[in-house]
C-alpha cells in the first residue's frame, strides 16, 4: 500500500469560507503502480485531494499514511524528506519567467543534488542532454535554451512535465496535464506519462476534465463532488457520470465529448491558489 486517508477532511487555506471544508470524510487506498484518474466537476475538490496528498495541506481530521509513514506527526525536516519521494506536477507550473527552458527541465533532480551542484547548474546547464530528451518525449525539444516566459501555456505546462521525467518520485500527481493541449497532443502526452509511470512502477494520480480520455486511458476512476467521493470504480457509466455533473452544464458538455472547450483549454479560466506549492 502507498498510501491511505482515513476519514479525511481538509480546509482549503485561501479559501473565503475557510470554515467549510474543502474534502470532507475522503476514505482512499491507492497501491504502489497503481494509475488513476480523478474526475468532477469544477470545486469538486480534485487539486485540493492532489496537495494533500503531496503534503502540501494538512487534513483537519482523519489520518493520511504515505509510504508507510504519517507525514503531519513528523518533524518538518523528516516530512520534507518524505516529499522527495513524490512529485507534483500543478497545473500552473511554477517556472521561474527569465529562466531557460533547460535549466527549469533540469530542476526536477534538485532533491538528489547538493546545493554546490544546484548553483552550478544555474550557472552552466549540467547535463542539458538528458533536458533535452526528457523535452521530447513532449515533443518540447526545439525549446531547449528558449526563456520560460517566451512559452505558451501548452507550452509551460510540457516544460513542468519534463521535470517530472527527471526527478525519481515513486509518486506522480498531476493536476490538469491536458487543459491547455489540443486533442492530439493531449493524446501523446498523456501517453508519455503512464508509459513513465509504468517503467518506473511509480504510482501516477492524474486529474482531468476530459473525461473520455479517463475512461479510454485509466482503468481506475474516481469521481468527486463537493469535495466528497461519489464513486471510485473500474466500469464507470453513462449514469454514473450523468450523476457526478448532474447540475453542472459546462463539464457535462465535457464529459460527453473528449475535446475541451475553449474555455477549458485557457490557462487563465481557472484561480491559482495563493499558496500553490511547488513542483518536487
Amino acid at each position: 500500500m502507498m498510501l491511505q486517508l482515513q476519514e479525511v477532511s481538509v480546509r482549503h487555506p485561501a479559501s473565503a469560507t475557510p470554515h467549510v471544508a474543502a474534502l470532507s470524510d475522503l476514505t482512499l487506498s491507492i497501491n504502489t503502480g497503481e494509475q488513476i484518474a480523478l474526475i468532477g466537476p469544477s470545486g469538486a475538490g480534485k487539486t485540493t485531494l492532489l496537495h494533500t496528498l503531496a503534503c502540501a495541506y494538512r487534513p483537519a481530521q482523519g489520518n493520511y499514511i504515505l509510504f508507510d509513514r504519517q507525514p503531519w506527526a513528523l518533524s518538518e525536516r523528516a516530512r520534507h524528506l518524505l516529499r522527495r519521494r513524490l512529485f507534483l506536477a500543478p497545473q500552473t507550473p511554477p517556472l521561474p519567467p527569465r529562466q531557460r527552458v533547460v535549466t527549469a527541465v533540469l530542476a526536477g533532480r534538485l532533491p538528489s543534488w547538493s546545493v554546490w551542484r544546484a548553483l552550478r547548474n544555474l550557472i552552466k546547464p549540467l547535463q542539458p542532454e538528458i533536458a533535452f530528451d526528457a523535452l521530447a518525449r513532449f515533443h518540447l525539444q526545439h525549446k531547449l535554451y528558449e526563456r520560460v516566459d517566451r512559452l505558451s501555456g501548452g507550452e509551460r505546462q510540457r516544460c513542468g512535465l519534463a521535470r517530472l521525467l527527471l526527478s525519481d518520485a515513486s509518486l506522480l500527481l498531476v493536476d490538469e496535464p491536458l487543459s491547455a493541449l489540443d486533442p492530439t497532443l493531449a493524446i501523446q502526452t498523456l501517453k508519455s506519462l503512464q508509459q513513465e509511470a509504468s517503467e518506473r512502477n511509480a504510482t501516477l494520480i492524474c486529474s482531468l476534465h476530459q473525461v473520455e480520455l479517463a475512461r479510454a486511458h485509466f482503468k481506475r476512476i474516481i469521481g468527486l463532488r463537493d469535495g466528497k467521493v461519489v464513486f471510485d470504480s473500474e466500469q464507470v457509466t453513462d449514469d454514473m457520470l450523468a450523476a457526478l455533473y448532474a447540475s453542472d452544464h459546462r463539464n457535462a458538455r465535457t464529459a460527453a465529448h473528449p475535446v475541451a472547450s475553449p474555455a477549458d483549454t485557457a490557462l487563465s479560466g481557472k484561480s491559482v491558489v495563493a499558496d500553490d506549492p511547488r513542483c518536487f
